[in-house]
C-alpha cells in the first residue's frame, strides 16, 4: 500500500466489475477503507482487496432508486465512519439507432447514468459538508464528440459533465468535484453482447490503437482522490488513448 489514502473512507459504485472494481482495488491499495456498492455481487472485488491486505465492505444498491441511495448513505457517520471520497462508476450503455430507441430504453439509460449520478453525488456532498472531500463522477469521451446510435448514453454522460462543473463551483473550496472521461476501456461494456463489431472497430481507430485497461482509469481516480489532486476541480479528465483531445 502507498498509504496516500490511509484513514480515508471511500465509496465506489459499480464496484462489482470493470472500472468500478479496479477503482475499489486501487483505492484500497492506497490505504482507504472502501465501501463497494453495486446491484451485482461484489464478492470477487472484496476478495481481491482482502487478498492484498486491504479493507473493504460490500453493499447492494440500485443507484437509480432514491430510497436505496438514502439507505446506503444513512450508514455513513453511523455504522460506518464519515465519507471522504466518492468514485461513482455505476452506469449502463445502449446502442440503437434513434428511430429504433424506445422511450423506455431512453429512460432506463438516463435513470442509471444521470439520475444515479445526481442521487449518489448529492448525498455524498451532503455527507461531506463541513468536512471536505472528493467527488469523482464518471462521464465518457463520447460526452465531448457524440456518437451515432448512442444518443441516450451520450446525452446522459454530457449531463454528468454539467453536474460536475456546477457542483465544483457550488461547493468549492472544501469539496472538489471532477469527472473521469474514459475512452474505449476493456470491460464488459465493450463485449459483443453490448456492442456491434462495427462499433468496436471504430473504438480502435484512435492514436494509441488499443483498448485501455480498467486499472489505467483507476489510477486517475486515485490521483484525483489523493493529495496530488488538491488543485483540480470542475474538470473532465480523459483517460482515452487520444480518442478526444478537448
Amino acid at each position: 500500500m502507498t498509504g496516500s489514502l490511509e484513514g480515508k473512507l471511500a465509496l465506489v459504485t459499480g464496484a462489482a466489475n470493470g472500472i468500478g472494481a479496479a477503482c475499489a482495488c486501487v483505492l484500497a491499495e492506497a490505504g482507504a477503507t472502501v465501501v463497494c456498492a453495486d446491484l451485482a455481487d461484489t464478492a470477487d472485488t472484496l476478495a481481491k482487496i482482502v487478498e492484498n491486505n486491504g479493507s473493504a465492505i460490500g453493499r447492494e444498491c440500485n443507484v437509480a432508486d432514491e430510497n436505496a441511495v438514502l439507505s446506503l448513505f444513512a450508514e455513513f457517520g453511523a455504522e460506518l465512519p464519515p465519507l471522504d471520497i466518492l468514485v461513482h462508476c455505476a452506469g449502463i450503455i445502449h446502442e440503437a439507432p434513434l428511430l429504433d430507441t424506445s422511450t423506455e430504453e431512453f429512460d432506463r439509460v438516463v435513470a442509471v447514468n444521470l439520475r444515479g449520478s445526481f442521487l449518489v453525488g448529492r448525498e455524498a456532498i451532503r455527507a461531506m459538508q463541513g468536512r471536505g472531500g472528493r467527488i469523482i463522477l464518471t462521464a465518457s469521451d463520447m460526452a465531448y464528440y457524440g456518437r451515432e446510435t448512442f444518443s441516450p448514453y451520450v446525452a446522459s454522460k454530457h449531463a454528468v459533465l454539467g453536474l460536475t462543473r456546477s457542483w465544483a463551483k457550488e461547493f468549492a473550496p472544501d469539496i472538489l468535484v471532477n469527472a473521469l472521461c474514459p475512452g474505449p476501456i476493456d470491460t464488459a461494456m465493450l463485449a459483443a453482447e453490448n456492442m456491434t463489431p462495427e462499433w468496436r472497430k471504430k473504438e480502435m481507430a484512435i492514436p494509441l490503437a488499443r483498448f485501455g485497461e480498467p486499472e489505467e482509469v483507476a489510477r486517475m481516480a486515485l490521483f484525483l482522490a489523493g493529495p496530488d489532486g488538491s488543485y483540480i476541480t470542475g474538470q473532465g479528465l480523459g483517460v482515452n488513448g487520444g480518442s478526444i483531445m478537448p
